[in-house]
This record gives structure tokens, C-alpha cells and sequence, in this order.
């Protein structure tokens, strides 16, 4: 689909999303250190598990919002939550008050509302683009995230710890700006009589009828499974903002990564952590293309198994160095491991789900991320006890335990073909 066939929405939501992508990623991947430097890792663990709790609850009846209420206005009313969580956020941070409690309800507050805006925003692509087209234009606002991933993180590594009043002052502004103009110039996109249908409908009852669609797990082994290694391999990659983050910012002190006759980059442990966060950013937007077209060469089960041992190879070896260009090639690999997958488990769900319930094993593979996001603080508390070296470890465990079940699973899916 050609850029001069684009919707005008989509168009305004690609620059406005982008702005406010990046400068979501000059803050956010630095929070966690944050709050552990603010609370201790046992606190900051519990507060991290509270806000995604938080989020997950709003994510449950943004679809719900998005068709009761539209699309455009779902959006709008998000971005001015958005903007008065950025008030509340740089006030708790400004010359005038340094609160990390007041820190955090800003911070749970904008996950709460970014969960009301993505179900809407991803709906407006399903209502302006054709179906043969939605993979190319999302493929597009997926590359523009990581971009952000790429741009925010080295941004933030500089600015975040001298001048956060201003960045979140920035962000008060972006997020206003960003609200106006989707009031004036977007165009909603669902009808009158598809909200009409969803108004007898109540918001504990959207939230009810999402979690009785979650049903069809325990019904097919299969797919629960599937969920199952989707949860455990999680607990690696999720650990980019958590784990990650606290570890590079202790282990790297003023490490030298260039060093050129007399000149010489050196980094701090935050601006460390900005660079290994770029990297995925980067390899991810250069490669996901190349690297699915060669993930479809082979079996499946051969892809799903060996990501999952590289996650492991990646986080264990991680959290065994303290060297900044060994935590590089780490990430590579952990990056590669993200990479082989991207592509082919949206096509392995629509393999294994009956076509008249399509539709319902998607939302309930989105349990995969969900469960895994609400787990993966726990390592920071874990972390406490046992010291980074045994956490990496265990995480490295639970990926090859995520191996193990996909073999499972496949020898299933495998018996399953035979029979038929």
C-alpha cells in the first residue's frame, strides 16, 4: 500500500505517535532504576507488579471502550489522560517537590491510559485499511516504535537523570498537542450503529465477556501450551526495562567503549543501558524482515525451540559479565532470539485455531505478554535475595523450560497431523 493511498488518519497518527514514542522511550526503560534506587528492588518489585496490574485491568475493556464510545474519541480522551499524568509526573519530579510515591501514581496512570488508547488505535487501522493491506501498515507503525526504541533510550541516557522536569514538561506539552490535533483533524471511524450494539453492554460486563472468551484455553492443550512457553519465555525479554536496566546501570561504571589515540567514549552505567536498549531497537527495525523471510525456511518447531535456547544463551551470559561489550553481544543474541519469532507466531495461532474462533485464540494468545508483564518484576525481588548471578540463571532456566514445553507441544500438534 503506496504512502499516497494512506488514510489522512493514518497519516497524522504515524508523525503524532512517533513524536510521543520517543519521548515515552527517553523516560520509561529508566524507570525501574528509578524506583529501586527510590524504594529498594523488594518495593519497586511490588509497585511495578501493582502498575501493570493496573494496565492489564484498562486493557481488558479498551476494546469495549473503543466500540462504545469510537474510535477518535477513545484516542483524544487517552492523550489528555496522558497529558494530566505528565502534569502530575513532572510536578512529583520539579524544582519544587521530589516525590518518588507521587512518581509512581503518574507513571501507573499513564500505563492505564496507554492501555485505552492502542486497543482504539489498532481498531481505526482495522476500519480505514483493507485486510491484504493491515500487515504493511502495521509493519509501518511497528517500525516507527523502534525507531523510538532506538532514538528515545540514548536521548534519555543524557537527559533523563540532569533535566527530567523538563523532559516531562516536554511531554505535558507533546501529549496536549497530540490531543488537539486528533480532535481537529481525525475523522472517527465507527459507525453509529456498531456503537449502538455494544450500549446495553456495561464495562464489568466487557471485562466478564473478555475473560469468559479466555475459556477456549483450557479446552485446547494445544494452545495452552502454547501460552504456557509464551509466559515463560517472557520472563527474558521482558526483563529489558527491569532487570536489565538496575543491573547495567550497578555493574557498568564509566566503562570505556571507544577509545581512538587520546580520545575515548566512556559511559556510565545509565548511559550504558541507553546504548544496549538502542541496539535491540536498531537490530530490530534492520532485521526482522530478513531474519522472518529466513525463519520460514524451517520447521516451526525448529524456530520456536532454538529462540527460546538463545533467549537463555542471552540472559544467562548477560548477567554473567560485567563487561559493556560482552553485555553488546548479548544482546545481539538475545535480540536474535526476538527476531526468529516475530514473525511466525501470529501464522502458528491462525494454523492451530478452529476458523469460526480466529478472532478469540488471538486475544487469548495476548495472555502470553499479559501474564508475563505482571510476572517479570518479581525478578528484581528475587534479585535481592539471591544476588544478579543466580537470577540470570534462573531466568536462563525458565527460557529452556519454555524449549521444553514448545517440544511438547509440537509432538502434539505433530500426533495431532497423523491422525487426521
Amino acid at each position: 500500500m503506496k504512502w499516497r493511498d494512506w488514510d489522512r488518519n493514518l497519516k497524522i497518527r504515524l508523525f503524532g505517535e512517533g513524536t510521543m514514542n520517543i519521548l515515552f522511550w527517553s523516560f520509561f526503560p529508566f524507570m525501574t532504576i528509578f524506583f529501586e534506587r527510590s524504594f529498594g528492588k523488594d518495593s519497586a518489585g511490588f509497585l511495578l507488579v501493582l502498575s501493570q496490574l493496573f494496565s492489564v485491568i484498562a486493557s481488558l475493556i479498551g476494546g469495549y471502550c473503543a466500540d462504545r464510545f469510537g474510535r477518535k474519541k477513545m484516542m483524544v480522551y487517552a492523550a489528555l489522560g496522558e497529558s494530566g499524568s505528565f502534569v502530575l509526573f513532572a510536578l512529583a519530579n520539579s524544582p519544587w517537590l521530589d516525590s518518588p510515591i507521587l512518581t509512581f501514581i503518574a507513571f501507573s496512570l499513564l500505563g492505564v491510559f496507554g492501555a485505552l488508547y492502542w486497543p482504539a488505535s489498532h481498531a481505526m487501522v482495522a476500519d480505514v485499511v483493507p485486510e491484504k493491506h493491515r500487515a504493511d501498515v502495521f509493519a509501518v507503525f511497528y517500525t516507527s516504535i523502534n525507531i523510538a526504541v532506538v532514538i528515545g533510550p540514548i536521548i534519555g541516557s543524557v537527559v533523563f537523570y540532569s533535566y527530567r522536569f523538563q523532559v516531562l514538561t516536554a511531554a505535558v506539552i507533546a501529549t496536549a498537542l497530540l490531543a488537539g490535533v486528533l480532535h481537529y483533524f481525525l475523522e472517527e471511524t465507527t459507525t453509529v450503529k456498531e456503537r449502538v450494539k455494544e450500549k446495553d453492554q456495561g464495562a464489568l460486563e466487557a471485562i466478564w465477556s473478555e475473560l469468559r472468551g479466555y475459556r477456549v484455553i483450557a479446552k485446547d492443550k494445544t494452545f495452552l501450551l502454547f501460552i504456557i512457553a509464551g509466559v515463560l519465555v517472557a520472563q527474558t525479554f521482558m526483563q529489558l526495562d527491569l532487570l536489565i536496566a538496575v543491573y547495567t546501570s550497578e555493574t557498568v561504571q564509566n566503562q570505556t567503549l571507544f577509545s581512538i589515540g587520546d580520545w575515548s567514549l566512556t559511559l556510565t552505567g545509565e548511559q550504558a543501558f541507553g546504548l544496549i536498549l538502542a541496539e535491540n531497537g536498531l537490530l530490530v527495525a534492520l532485521f526482522t524482515v530478513a531474519v522472518t523471510k529466513w525463519m520460514n525456511r524451517f520447521r516451526e518447531k525448529r524456530v520456536f525451540i532454538t529462540s527460546s535456547i538463545l533467549y537463555a544463551i542471552g540472559i544467562t551470559v548477560y548477567g554473567l559479565t560485567g563487561e559493556l561489550w560482552l553485555f553488546i553481544l548479548a544482546m545481539g543474541i538475545f535480540t536474535f532470539a526476538e527476531l526468529m519469532v516475530v514473525g511466525i507466531q501470529e501464522s502458528f495461532i491462525s494454523k492451530i485455531a478452529p476458523d469460526n474462533m480466529r478472532g478469540q485464540y488471538f486475544s487469548a494468545a495476548s495472555l502470553r505478554f499479559t501474564f508475563g508483564r505482571l510476572l517479570a518484576p518479581v525478578s528484581l525481588i528475587i534479585s535481592n535475595y539471591t544476588g544478579y548471578g543466580y537470577t540470570f540463571a534462573i531466568l536462563g532456566v525458565l527460557a529452556v523450560a519454555s524449549a521444553i514445553v514448545y517440544a511438547i507441544m509440537f509432538k502434539r500438534v505433530e500426533r495431532m497431523e497423523a491422525l487426521s
